[in-house]
């Protein structure tokens, strides 16, 4: 049954994936994201449901045994953080070449190399531009509550299957880390070996019956083939932009300035709109909940309404570029983070606001006045 608990975010997406019928985690201990697999280990799901819960070698072993399990059509999940999910992306790649679905999970944490154990957003580049070889993207839902580590464990497998393709959940060490009440789901049942051959249609490797071996592969040296198959991947992507976007505006309608962030700065810039409400400046807050697919259109139409925009990231600017983009020269668009494990505050994004926007303006139409007097 459903119920309510107080829990690590960690752990909530642990338990989320036992109660969506999760058939296999193949994963890796890396702080901040242990905790993950260590819950894992010690509900051992494979007494309250089947799943299997296996600690791999490695993180290039876990990402192998993802490809093979979800070659089986079932539901198959793994977790790491930064340099981990590094290691994964040859596999990840391999699974969008070959259309498998499966959920992969970034707690990610600052770098570059070991860089700290602290959160960070210095993964959305890897993120959302493919990361790994090839002509290949992933649909990545980027949490910013408890709450949410566990409701999009069900959502990443949905999107996974509804289009056969690797979903990731791109959360980080502060989400992950921090406790909130979370609702809990009631308990899925796994599907049976039937069951999954009944969803998954002919293409899955289910065992031969009456038919033509299925052959899961992203490996095509017919020239020709090979780039039908990129071009079938694009259209998927393209309909993931036009039917599965998700995005959040708070306090827009009226918004003289905005703040665009996700996950754990969406929270902070979240505060920061009221903050600045407080002192009479009008800001308002776009949060792609979908970083692919990206809200564009509503920031380009944003654009004409705001003053300038402030991308509010824990790095050293990584989205701004997508914001830049989105919004075609229409506005101003500025950064605003922190690094090596640093979380940026309310009052300290409000100021940067200020400083980039509003102090310039006033500066500007002083220096009108004057020009206007003489």
């Amino acid at each position: 049954m459903s119920e309510l608990k107080l829990m690590k975010g960690n752990e909530a997406l642990a338990e989320a994936a036992i109660r969506a019928g999760v058939d296999a985690y193949f994963g890796y201990p890396i702080t901040p994201q242990s905790e993950v697999i260590e819950y894992l280990m010690s509900e051992r799901p494979e007494e309250r449901t089947g799943m299997v819960v296996l600690q791999a070698e490695s993180e290039i072993a876990a990402i192998n045994m993802v490809y093979g399990a979800a070659s089986t059509g079932k539901k198959v999940l793994t977790s790491s953080s930064s340099p981990g999910i590094s290691l994964k992306l040859e596999g990840i790649s391999y699974l969008a070449g070959a259309e498998l679905p499966a959920v992969i999970v970034n707690v990610v944490r600052g770098g570059p190399g070991l860089g700290t154990i602290q959160p960070s957003q210095a993964d959305y580049l890897q993120s959302v531009k493919g990361g790994g070889h090839g002509d290949y993207k992933l649909y990545v839902l980027a949490p910013f509550s408890v709450q949410e580590m566990a409701d999009f464990v069900e959502d990443a497998f949905d999107i996974a299957f509804k289009y056969r393709a690797p979903v990731l959940i791109l959360s980080d060490g502060l989400i992950g880390q921090m406790m909130e009440k979370v609702y809990l789901k009631n308990q899925q049942e796994r599907l049976t070996d039937k069951e999954v051959i009944k969803r998954q249609g002919s293409w899955a490797t289910t065992g031969k019956t009456n038919r033509e071996r299925n052959i899961i592969t992203s490996l095509d040296l017919d020239s020709e083939k090979m780039e039908a198959r990129v071009h079938k991947l694009m259209a998927k992507y393209k309909k993931m932009e036009e039917n599965d976007l998700r995005y959040e505006k708070i306090m827009c309608d009226d918004a003289d300035y905005l703040f665009v962030a996700y996950g754990s700065s969406a929270r902070i810039a979240q505060k920061a709109v009221e903050l600045g409400r407080e002192k009479g400046i009008k800001i308002g807050l776009l949060r792609p909940i979908t970083l692919f697919p990206y809200p564009k259109q509503q920031l380009f139409e944003l654009a004409d309404q705001v003053k300038g925009i402030l991308s509010v990231e824990l790095n050293a600017g990584q989205m701004i570029e997508d914001v830049k983009l989105s919004v075609e020269h229409k506005v101003p668009v500025e950064h605003f983070g922190r690094t090596g494990g640093i979380i940026h505050t309310p009052e300290e994004v409000l100021e940067a606001l200020e400083k980039k926007f509003i102090k310039n303006e006033s500066i500007r139409h002083h220096k009108t006045r004057e020009s206007s007097i003489l």
